[in-house]
Protein backbone atom coordinates (compact mmCIF):
# COMPACT_ATOMS: atom_id res chain seq x y z
CA UNK A 1 0.00 0.00 0.00
CA UNK A 2 1.40 3.24 -1.10
CA UNK A 3 1.74 6.60 1.01
CA UNK A 4 -0.78 8.33 -0.79
CA UNK A 5 -3.20 5.30 -0.27
CA UNK A 6 -2.83 5.70 3.48
CA UNK A 7 -3.29 9.25 3.63
CA UNK A 8 -6.25 9.46 1.69
CA UNK A 9 -7.81 6.33 2.89
CA UNK A 10 -11.37 6.21 4.88
CA UNK A 11 -11.17 6.14 8.95
CA UNK A 12 -13.64 3.13 8.77
CA UNK A 13 -11.69 1.41 6.47
CA UNK A 14 -8.61 2.17 9.17
CA UNK A 15 -10.57 0.75 11.67
CA UNK A 16 -11.16 -2.48 9.53
CA UNK A 17 -7.56 -2.51 8.38
CA UNK A 18 -6.41 -2.42 12.07
CA UNK A 19 -8.77 -5.04 13.50
CA UNK A 20 -7.80 -7.75 10.85
CA UNK A 21 -3.98 -6.75 11.64
CA UNK A 22 -3.34 -5.82 7.51
CA UNK A 23 -2.55 -2.10 9.00
CA UNK A 24 -0.81 -1.02 11.66
CA UNK A 25 -2.09 2.01 13.56
CA UNK A 26 2.49 2.87 13.71
CA UNK A 27 2.11 2.62 9.96
CA UNK A 28 -0.74 4.62 9.07
CA UNK A 29 0.41 7.73 11.94
CA UNK A 30 3.60 7.90 10.00
CA UNK A 31 2.26 8.20 6.86
CA UNK A 32 -0.31 11.11 8.16
CA UNK A 33 2.81 12.49 9.91
CA UNK A 34 5.56 12.23 6.81
CA UNK A 35 2.46 14.04 4.61
CA UNK A 36 2.19 16.66 7.54
CA UNK A 37 5.64 17.43 7.55
CA UNK A 38 5.77 17.30 3.51
CA UNK A 39 3.02 20.02 3.30
CA UNK A 40 3.04 22.35 6.03
CA UNK A 41 6.05 24.76 4.70
CA UNK A 42 3.67 24.94 1.46
CA UNK A 43 0.43 24.35 3.07
CA UNK A 44 0.45 25.82 6.68
CA UNK A 45 -2.74 24.13 8.28
CA UNK A 46 -1.15 23.03 11.42
CA UNK A 47 -0.62 25.14 14.50
CA UNK A 48 1.14 22.92 17.76
CA UNK A 49 2.01 19.48 16.66
CA UNK A 50 2.29 16.79 18.56
CA UNK A 51 4.32 14.06 16.10
CA UNK A 52 6.60 12.40 18.65
CA UNK A 53 3.70 11.41 21.43
CA UNK A 54 1.58 10.30 18.37
CA UNK A 55 3.89 7.72 17.19
CA UNK A 56 4.41 6.38 20.96
CA UNK A 57 0.58 6.14 21.51
CA UNK A 58 0.24 4.62 17.91
CA UNK A 59 2.59 1.94 19.31
CA UNK A 60 0.45 1.48 22.37
CA UNK A 61 -2.52 0.86 19.68
CA UNK A 62 -0.71 -1.10 17.82
CA UNK A 63 -0.05 -3.69 20.59
CA UNK A 64 -4.14 -3.14 22.05
CA UNK A 65 -4.99 -4.80 18.38
CA UNK A 66 -2.51 -7.54 19.05
CA UNK A 67 -3.88 -8.98 22.16
CA UNK A 68 -7.51 -9.44 21.83
CA UNK A 69 -7.62 -9.18 25.68
CA UNK A 70 -7.33 -5.35 25.63
CA UNK A 71 -10.27 -3.19 25.40
CA UNK A 72 -10.21 -0.85 22.13
CA UNK A 73 -11.91 2.24 21.60
CA UNK A 74 -14.70 2.92 18.88
CA UNK A 75 -11.57 5.45 17.43
CA UNK A 76 -8.56 3.34 18.70
CA UNK A 77 -5.07 4.69 16.75
CA UNK A 78 -6.87 6.83 14.01
CA UNK A 79 -4.55 10.11 13.69
CA UNK A 80 -6.56 13.30 14.60
CA UNK A 81 -6.02 16.68 14.47
CA UNK A 82 -7.95 19.36 16.54
CA UNK A 83 -9.02 23.26 16.10
CA UNK A 84 -6.82 25.37 17.70
CA UNK A 85 -9.98 27.56 19.13
CA UNK A 86 -10.50 24.21 21.54
CA UNK A 87 -9.65 23.49 24.72
CA UNK A 88 -7.40 20.58 25.34
CA UNK A 89 -6.18 19.98 29.10
CA UNK A 90 -2.34 20.53 29.48
CA UNK A 91 -2.02 21.72 25.87
CA UNK A 92 -2.39 25.24 24.20
CA UNK A 93 -5.09 26.69 22.38
CA UNK A 94 -4.37 29.80 21.07
CA UNK A 95 -7.90 30.85 19.50
CA UNK A 96 -5.41 32.10 16.31
CA UNK A 97 -4.12 34.76 18.67
CA UNK A 98 -1.10 36.28 20.08
CA UNK A 99 -2.86 37.26 23.13
CA UNK A 100 -3.15 33.74 24.21
CA UNK A 101 0.42 32.31 23.30
CA UNK A 102 1.35 31.27 26.65
CA UNK A 103 -2.16 29.98 27.53
CA UNK A 104 -2.74 26.49 28.87
CA UNK A 105 -5.78 24.73 29.60
CA UNK A 106 -7.15 23.71 32.32
CA UNK A 107 -9.58 21.47 31.01
CA UNK A 108 -10.46 19.81 28.14
CA UNK A 109 -13.79 20.04 25.74
CA UNK A 110 -15.93 17.53 26.46
CA UNK A 111 -17.01 16.28 22.94
CA UNK A 112 -12.73 16.51 22.36
CA UNK A 113 -12.32 14.67 25.44
CA UNK A 114 -14.70 11.45 23.82
CA UNK A 115 -13.15 11.31 21.02
CA UNK A 116 -9.46 11.44 22.80
CA UNK A 117 -10.92 8.63 25.34
CA UNK A 118 -12.10 6.73 22.22
CA UNK A 119 -8.90 6.04 21.21
CA UNK A 120 -7.91 8.96 18.67
CA UNK A 121 -4.16 9.85 18.38
CA UNK A 122 -3.71 13.73 18.62
CA UNK A 123 -1.24 14.54 16.43
CA UNK A 124 -1.70 18.14 16.15
CA UNK A 125 -4.06 21.27 16.46
CA UNK A 126 -4.93 23.00 13.36
CA UNK A 127 -4.57 26.69 12.52
CA UNK A 128 -7.37 29.03 12.43
CA UNK A 129 -8.12 33.01 12.20
CA UNK A 130 -7.63 35.35 15.15
CA UNK A 131 -10.58 34.76 17.37
CA UNK A 132 -12.26 32.69 14.35
CA UNK A 133 -13.41 35.33 12.94
CA UNK A 134 -12.99 35.28 9.17
CA UNK A 135 -13.79 32.83 6.44
CA UNK A 136 -10.01 33.12 5.46
CA UNK A 137 -7.70 31.22 7.39
CA UNK A 138 -4.51 33.62 8.39
CA UNK A 139 -3.09 35.11 11.82
CA UNK A 140 -0.19 36.83 13.08
CA UNK A 141 0.08 34.21 15.62
CA UNK A 142 -0.03 31.06 12.64
CA UNK A 143 0.90 32.47 9.24
CA UNK A 144 -0.91 32.20 6.28
CA UNK A 145 -2.54 28.94 5.48
CA UNK A 146 -3.15 27.97 1.67
CA UNK A 147 -6.19 25.95 -0.42
CA UNK A 148 -4.08 22.57 -1.38
CA UNK A 149 -6.66 22.64 -4.82
CA UNK A 150 -4.84 26.34 -4.84
CA UNK A 151 -2.27 27.98 -3.62
CA UNK A 152 -3.28 31.23 -3.85
CA UNK A 153 -7.10 30.73 -2.78
CA UNK A 154 -8.23 30.24 1.07
CA UNK A 155 -9.04 27.03 2.29
CA UNK A 156 -11.92 29.16 4.37
CA UNK A 157 -12.14 30.20 8.41
CA UNK A 158 -12.50 29.71 10.98
CA UNK A 159 -11.46 25.94 10.82
CA UNK A 160 -9.45 26.00 7.90
CA UNK A 161 -6.39 24.06 8.96
CA UNK A 162 -8.12 21.17 9.20
CA UNK A 163 -10.19 21.66 5.96
CA UNK A 164 -6.63 22.12 4.37
CA UNK A 165 -5.07 18.99 6.28
CA UNK A 166 -7.94 16.79 5.36
CA UNK A 167 -8.08 17.70 1.63
CA UNK A 168 -4.25 17.08 1.93
CA UNK A 169 -4.21 13.93 2.99
CA UNK A 170 -2.34 15.12 6.34
CA UNK A 171 -5.43 14.67 8.62
CA UNK A 172 -7.29 10.84 8.74
CA UNK A 173 -10.07 13.02 10.87
CA UNK A 174 -9.93 16.36 12.16
CA UNK A 175 -12.76 18.76 13.91
CA UNK A 176 -14.21 22.29 13.59
CA UNK A 177 -16.20 24.63 15.23
CA UNK A 178 -19.03 26.56 13.41
CA UNK A 179 -20.98 30.12 14.63
CA UNK A 180 -22.06 31.42 11.31
CA UNK A 181 -20.06 28.53 8.89
CA UNK A 182 -17.03 28.01 9.96
CA UNK A 183 -16.98 24.33 9.35
CA UNK A 184 -19.19 24.06 5.85
CA UNK A 185 -17.42 26.71 4.53
CA UNK A 186 -14.29 25.43 4.74
CA UNK A 187 -15.62 21.91 3.80
CA UNK A 188 -17.17 23.60 0.50
CA UNK A 189 -13.72 25.43 -0.25
CA UNK A 190 -11.66 22.10 0.28
CA UNK A 191 -13.76 19.47 -0.96
CA UNK A 192 -14.49 17.23 2.44
CA UNK A 193 -16.87 16.88 4.48
CA UNK A 194 -18.21 18.94 7.59
CA UNK A 195 -20.77 18.67 10.26
CA UNK A 196 -22.85 21.56 12.34
CA UNK A 197 -24.95 19.09 14.38
CA UNK A 198 -27.99 20.63 16.47
CA UNK A 199 -26.91 23.00 19.15
CA UNK A 200 -27.04 21.17 22.06
CA UNK A 201 -26.50 17.51 20.35
CA UNK A 202 -23.03 17.72 21.24
CA UNK A 203 -21.76 19.34 24.69
CA UNK A 204 -19.52 22.74 24.19
CA UNK A 205 -17.07 24.23 26.83
CA UNK A 206 -18.68 26.62 29.58
CA UNK A 207 -17.62 29.87 28.01
CA UNK A 208 -19.86 28.56 24.68
CA UNK A 209 -22.19 26.51 25.98
CA UNK A 210 -24.55 28.84 26.47
CA UNK A 211 -24.32 30.74 23.01
CA UNK A 212 -26.79 28.89 20.50
CA UNK A 213 -25.15 30.01 17.34
CA UNK A 214 -21.77 27.87 18.27
CA UNK A 215 -21.32 24.65 17.67
CA UNK A 216 -18.42 22.16 17.46
CA UNK A 217 -18.28 19.31 15.18
CA UNK A 218 -16.58 16.46 13.03
CA UNK A 219 -14.58 17.35 9.69
CA UNK A 220 -13.79 13.90 7.49
CA UNK A 221 -13.60 13.00 3.41
CA UNK A 222 -16.44 10.69 3.82
CA UNK A 223 -20.21 10.53 5.39
CA UNK A 224 -19.22 7.46 7.18
CA UNK A 225 -16.41 8.86 8.86
CA UNK A 226 -18.21 12.06 9.95
CA UNK A 227 -21.04 9.86 11.07
CA UNK A 228 -18.89 7.57 13.09
CA UNK A 229 -16.91 10.76 14.99
CA UNK A 230 -20.44 12.52 15.39
CA UNK A 231 -21.73 9.06 17.35
CA UNK A 232 -18.70 9.64 19.75
CA UNK A 233 -18.95 13.41 19.93
CA UNK A 234 -22.84 13.53 20.72
CA UNK A 235 -24.51 12.85 23.88
CA UNK A 236 -25.43 14.72 27.28
CA UNK A 237 -23.07 15.95 29.72
CA UNK A 238 -23.45 16.30 32.87
CA UNK A 239 -21.48 20.00 32.77
CA UNK A 240 -22.84 21.27 29.68
CA UNK A 241 -26.62 22.36 30.66
CA UNK A 242 -27.83 22.82 27.45
CA UNK A 243 -27.40 19.10 25.76
CA UNK A 244 -30.11 17.11 24.97
CA UNK A 245 -31.22 15.18 26.79
CA UNK A 246 -31.12 11.24 24.58
CA UNK A 247 -27.53 10.29 22.36
CA UNK A 248 -28.66 9.58 19.40
CA UNK A 249 -26.70 7.19 17.09
CA UNK A 250 -26.66 7.31 12.92
CA UNK A 251 -26.69 4.64 11.92
CA UNK A 252 -23.73 2.11 10.36
CA UNK A 253 -26.25 1.38 7.70
CA UNK A 254 -28.20 3.94 6.68
CA UNK A 255 -31.43 3.51 4.70
CA UNK A 256 -31.31 4.71 0.60
CA UNK A 257 -33.29 7.98 -0.05
CA UNK A 258 -36.32 6.83 -2.37
CA UNK A 259 -39.58 8.16 -2.08
CA UNK A 260 -37.90 11.16 0.11
CA UNK A 261 -39.07 14.39 -0.56
CA UNK A 262 -36.70 17.03 -1.36
CA UNK A 263 -36.62 20.61 -1.54
CA UNK A 264 -33.95 22.92 -3.00
CA UNK A 265 -33.18 26.16 -3.47
CA UNK A 266 -29.89 27.60 -5.25
CA UNK A 267 -30.00 31.32 -3.63
CA UNK A 268 -32.43 31.86 -0.59
CA UNK A 269 -33.77 34.25 -2.58
CA UNK A 270 -30.90 36.00 -1.71
CA UNK A 271 -27.21 35.13 -3.45
CA UNK A 272 -25.21 36.10 -5.89
CA UNK A 273 -24.39 32.37 -7.43
CA UNK A 274 -21.23 31.96 -9.79
CA UNK A 275 -22.31 30.29 -13.26
CA UNK A 276 -20.17 27.26 -12.48
CA UNK A 277 -21.41 26.81 -8.84
CA UNK A 278 -25.01 26.75 -10.05
CA UNK A 279 -24.23 24.47 -12.76
CA UNK A 280 -22.28 21.62 -10.41
CA UNK A 281 -25.13 22.66 -8.08
CA UNK A 282 -27.98 21.69 -9.96
CA UNK A 283 -26.40 18.64 -11.36
CA UNK A 284 -25.71 17.05 -8.21
CA UNK A 285 -29.61 17.92 -7.73
CA UNK A 286 -30.17 15.64 -10.43
CA UNK A 287 -28.05 12.98 -9.19
CA UNK A 288 -30.31 13.14 -5.90
CA UNK A 289 -32.93 12.72 -7.96
CA UNK A 290 -31.56 9.83 -10.17
CA UNK A 291 -31.31 7.99 -6.75
CA UNK A 292 -34.99 8.15 -6.27
CA UNK A 293 -35.38 10.88 -4.00
CA UNK A 294 -38.15 13.49 -5.59
CA UNK A 295 -36.65 17.09 -5.61
CA UNK A 296 -38.64 20.09 -6.22
CA UNK A 297 -37.27 23.92 -6.11
CA UNK A 298 -38.85 26.15 -4.17
CA UNK A 299 -39.16 29.98 -3.93
CA UNK A 300 -37.97 31.77 -0.71
CA UNK A 301 -38.41 34.95 -0.97
CA UNK A 302 -38.02 37.46 1.87
CA UNK A 303 -34.77 35.97 3.52
CA UNK A 304 -32.69 39.23 2.94
CA UNK A 305 -32.93 40.68 6.15
CA UNK A 306 -32.91 37.57 8.42
CA UNK A 307 -29.56 36.24 6.37
CA UNK A 308 -28.52 39.95 7.43
CA UNK A 309 -28.99 39.63 10.96
CA UNK A 310 -27.97 36.25 11.38
CA UNK A 311 -24.49 37.82 10.77
CA UNK A 312 -25.24 41.41 12.48
CA UNK A 313 -26.58 39.55 15.90
CA UNK A 314 -23.28 37.41 15.91
CA UNK A 315 -21.37 40.75 15.35
CA UNK A 316 -23.35 42.82 17.69
CA UNK A 317 -21.93 40.08 20.47
CA UNK A 318 -18.46 40.30 19.64
CA UNK A 319 -18.26 44.01 20.35
CA UNK A 320 -16.93 43.53 23.97
CA UNK A 321 -13.66 40.84 23.00
CA UNK A 322 -13.08 42.86 19.87
CA UNK A 323 -13.07 45.91 21.64
CA UNK A 324 -10.45 44.80 24.22
CA UNK A 325 -7.99 43.16 21.67
CA UNK A 326 -8.00 46.45 20.28
CA UNK A 327 -7.41 48.66 22.60
CA UNK A 328 -5.37 46.47 24.97
CA UNK A 329 -3.53 44.39 23.03
CA UNK A 330 -3.16 46.30 19.39
CA UNK A 331 0.92 45.94 19.31
CA UNK A 332 -0.32 41.57 19.15
CA UNK A 333 -3.43 41.36 17.09
CA UNK A 334 -3.49 40.86 13.17
CA UNK A 335 -3.59 43.72 11.15
CA UNK A 336 -7.55 43.12 10.50
CA UNK A 337 -8.82 43.01 13.70
CA UNK A 338 -9.63 46.72 13.79
CA UNK A 339 -11.42 46.48 10.73
CA UNK A 340 -13.88 43.58 12.24
CA UNK A 341 -14.26 46.03 15.25
CA UNK A 342 -15.68 48.12 12.69
CA UNK A 343 -17.79 46.01 11.31
CA UNK A 344 -19.13 44.99 14.70
CA UNK A 345 -20.09 48.25 15.70
CA UNK A 346 -22.25 48.63 12.52
CA UNK A 347 -24.57 46.30 13.87
CA UNK A 348 -26.83 47.65 17.55
CA UNK A 349 -29.03 46.47 20.25
CA UNK A 350 -32.19 47.16 18.31
CA UNK A 351 -30.66 44.67 15.33
CA UNK A 352 -29.81 42.13 17.87
CA UNK A 353 -33.49 42.11 19.35
CA UNK A 354 -34.88 42.11 15.57
CA UNK A 355 -33.13 39.18 14.87
CA UNK A 356 -34.83 37.52 17.59
CA UNK A 357 -38.41 38.71 16.81
CA UNK A 358 -37.91 38.28 12.92
CA UNK A 359 -36.59 34.82 13.55
CA UNK A 360 -39.86 33.41 14.71
CA UNK A 361 -41.68 35.71 12.17
CA UNK A 362 -39.75 33.99 9.44
CA UNK A 363 -39.87 30.25 10.43
CA UNK A 364 -43.95 30.25 11.17
CA UNK A 365 -43.87 31.91 7.24
CA UNK A 366 -41.43 30.84 5.50
CA UNK A 367 -38.55 28.23 6.80
CA UNK A 368 -41.77 26.47 8.98
CA UNK A 369 -44.00 25.28 5.84
CA UNK A 370 -41.08 24.06 4.06
CA UNK A 371 -39.80 21.59 6.44
CA UNK A 372 -43.33 20.76 7.62
CA UNK A 373 -43.79 19.77 3.70
CA UNK A 374 -40.48 18.13 2.75
CA UNK A 375 -37.71 15.88 4.45
CA UNK A 376 -34.83 17.95 3.73
CA UNK A 377 -33.95 21.76 2.07
CA UNK A 378 -30.52 21.81 0.05
CA UNK A 379 -28.80 25.09 -1.30
CA UNK A 380 -25.10 25.77 -2.38
CA UNK A 381 -22.78 26.42 0.62
CA UNK A 382 -20.39 28.97 -1.21
CA UNK A 383 -21.36 30.96 -3.94
CA UNK A 384 -18.15 31.25 -5.82
CA UNK A 385 -14.47 29.87 -4.27
CA UNK A 386 -12.38 32.42 -5.60
CA UNK A 387 -11.43 33.97 -2.12
CA UNK A 388 -7.92 34.73 -1.82
CA UNK A 389 -5.66 33.45 0.81
CA UNK A 390 -5.19 36.55 2.35
CA UNK A 391 -8.65 37.74 2.12
CA UNK A 392 -9.88 40.00 4.80
CA UNK A 393 -13.88 40.68 5.93
CA UNK A 394 -14.42 43.78 3.90
CA UNK A 395 -12.39 42.62 0.93
CA UNK A 396 -14.35 42.29 -2.33
CA UNK A 397 -14.88 39.05 -4.60
CA UNK A 398 -15.92 39.44 -8.03
CA UNK A 399 -18.67 36.93 -8.29
CA UNK A 400 -20.28 37.29 -12.28
CA UNK A 401 -20.69 41.22 -12.60
CA UNK A 402 -20.66 41.96 -8.97
CA UNK A 403 -18.41 42.63 -5.89
CA UNK A 404 -18.98 41.25 -2.95
CA UNK A 405 -17.37 40.39 0.42
CA UNK A 406 -17.01 36.64 1.79
CA UNK A 407 -19.81 37.18 3.93
CA UNK A 408 -21.60 37.72 1.18
CA UNK A 409 -20.95 34.87 -0.75
CA UNK A 410 -20.78 32.18 2.17
CA UNK A 411 -24.65 30.60 2.37
CA UNK A 412 -24.11 29.76 6.30
CA UNK A 413 -25.37 31.80 9.03
CA UNK A 414 -29.09 31.48 8.50
CA UNK A 415 -28.72 27.25 9.65
CA UNK A 416 -26.33 29.13 13.15
CA UNK A 417 -29.41 31.20 13.58
CA UNK A 418 -31.73 28.33 13.14
CA UNK A 419 -29.61 26.22 15.33
CA UNK A 420 -31.66 23.12 16.06
CA UNK A 421 -31.33 22.45 12.17
CA UNK A 422 -28.85 19.51 11.65
CA UNK A 423 -26.56 21.13 8.78
CA UNK A 424 -24.37 18.46 6.42
CA UNK A 425 -22.09 20.02 4.00
CA UNK A 426 -20.29 17.91 1.22
CA UNK A 427 -18.57 18.23 -1.86
CA UNK A 428 -20.84 18.75 -5.17
CA UNK A 429 -18.01 19.30 -7.58
CA UNK A 430 -15.62 21.12 -9.36
CA UNK A 431 -15.47 25.08 -10.62
CA UNK A 432 -14.01 25.92 -14.20
CA UNK A 433 -11.24 26.56 -12.68
CA UNK A 434 -11.29 23.36 -10.94
CA UNK A 435 -11.89 24.33 -7.40
CA UNK A 436 -14.30 22.38 -5.16
CA UNK A 437 -17.67 23.32 -4.61
CA UNK A 438 -20.29 21.83 -2.05
CA UNK A 439 -23.63 22.05 -0.84
CA UNK A 440 -25.46 22.14 2.34
CA UNK A 441 -28.23 19.23 3.52
CA UNK A 442 -30.50 20.90 6.09
CA UNK A 443 -32.74 19.07 8.45
CA UNK A 444 -35.56 19.71 10.58
CA UNK A 445 -34.71 20.37 13.83
CA UNK A 446 -32.81 17.59 15.36
CA UNK A 447 -33.33 14.98 12.59
CA UNK A 448 -29.29 14.19 12.46
CA UNK A 449 -30.03 11.16 10.66
CA UNK A 450 -32.36 12.29 7.43
CA UNK A 451 -29.40 14.49 6.46
CA UNK A 452 -26.48 11.73 6.73
CA UNK A 453 -29.10 9.73 4.67
CA UNK A 454 -29.00 11.84 1.78
CA UNK A 455 -25.39 12.43 2.33
CA UNK A 456 -24.66 8.85 1.81
CA UNK A 457 -27.07 8.49 -0.81
CA UNK A 458 -25.51 11.56 -2.71
CA UNK A 459 -21.74 10.38 -1.72
CA UNK A 460 -22.77 7.36 -3.80
CA UNK A 461 -23.69 9.35 -6.57
CA UNK A 462 -20.88 11.56 -6.94
CA UNK A 463 -17.74 10.04 -5.13
CA UNK A 464 -15.39 12.17 -4.06
CA UNK A 465 -12.07 11.68 -2.50
CA UNK A 466 -12.26 8.50 -2.52
CA UNK A 467 -11.41 8.32 -6.25
CA UNK A 468 -7.79 10.01 -7.44
CA UNK A 469 -8.94 12.22 -9.88
CA UNK A 470 -11.04 14.12 -6.77
CA UNK A 471 -8.02 15.19 -5.24
CA UNK A 472 -5.65 17.73 -4.92
CA UNK A 473 -2.58 17.38 -6.91
CA UNK A 474 0.57 16.44 -4.31
CA UNK A 475 3.21 18.12 -7.06
CA UNK A 476 1.14 20.77 -7.28
CA UNK A 477 0.40 21.92 -3.62
CA UNK A 478 4.54 21.45 -2.78
CA UNK A 479 5.08 24.02 -5.63
CA UNK A 480 5.42 27.59 -4.13
CA UNK A 481 5.02 29.29 -7.74
CA UNK A 482 1.89 27.43 -8.16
Amino acid sequence: MNNDELCYMPATEALTNFKSRSLSPVELTQAIIHRAEAIQEIINPFADQYFDEALDAAKVAETKYQNSNDLLGCLEGLPLAVKDSTPIEGRRSTNGSLMNEAQIDQFSNPSIERLLKSGANLFARTTCPEFCWLFSCHSRMWGITRNPWRLDITPGGSSGGSAAALAAGAATIATGSDSAGSIRQPASQCGVVGYKPPYGRMPLSPSNSFDPYVQIGPMARTVADTALMSNVMSGPHPLDHTTLPEKLNIPDRLQGITGMRIAFSTDLGHYELANDVEREFLTSMQSLSNAGAKLEEVPLDGLSEIIRLSHGAQEFLAHGFLKDAVENHSDVVSDYVPELLETALKYSIEDYQRSILLAGEIWQNHLGPVFQKYDALICPTVTSPMVPAENWQTHKILVNDRQLTDTEITMTALFNLYSRCPVLAVPSGTTNDGLPCGLQIVGRPCDDITVFRIGAAFEIARPWMQLDRNRPSLELMLTKDN
